[in-house]
């Protein structure tokens, strides 16, 4: 077993005979309660693996969407903070952090576009973190 989730086990670890037990007449699996689980699972409650992987790749396209929509949109912010502190009268390590903060969510939005979210995610963490630190030099 790898110790992810949706590692599958053994044969010799699974249960053969999981639909004897505890399915009674009294659970409350009768005709009326069929459509109620809008097909995830079987009659006997065990879960369905072809609808467990039919959401991957919907998961995976909201994962990188959501990694480019938040380095794009920390970028700007970033970029426009450097514009507006560079006007100012602060040191030059200011605008230089919102700067690189702001080139490191960029960095992050490309890395997400291609699919490497877990990078982006990190790489938008370190960049918001360096335009924080700039801040603190205000």
């Amino acid at each position: 077993m790898s110790g992810r989730a949706d590692s599958d086990l053994s044969p010799d670890t699974r249960a053969d005979d999981a639909d004897d037990v505890g399915h009674g007449d009294d659970v409350g699996h009768g005709d009326d309660a069929e459509g109620a689980g809008h097909g995830e699972h079987d009659e006997h409650g065990e879960h369905d693996e072809h609808d467990e992987y039919d959401d991957t790749p919907h998961r995976a396209r909201r994962a990188r969407w959501a990694a480019v929509g938040a380095g794009a949109v920390l970028t700007l912010a970033g970029a426009a903070a450097a514009l507006l502190r560079l006007t100012g009268s602060v040191p030059a390590l200011v605008p230089a952090a919102y700067a690189c903060g702001a080139g490191a969510c960029a960095l992050a939005a490309v890395l997400g576009s291609r699919g490497r979210t877990r990078r982006a995610l990190w790489l938008l963490i370190a960049g918001l973190m360096v335009m924080a630190l700039g801040d603190q030099f205000d």
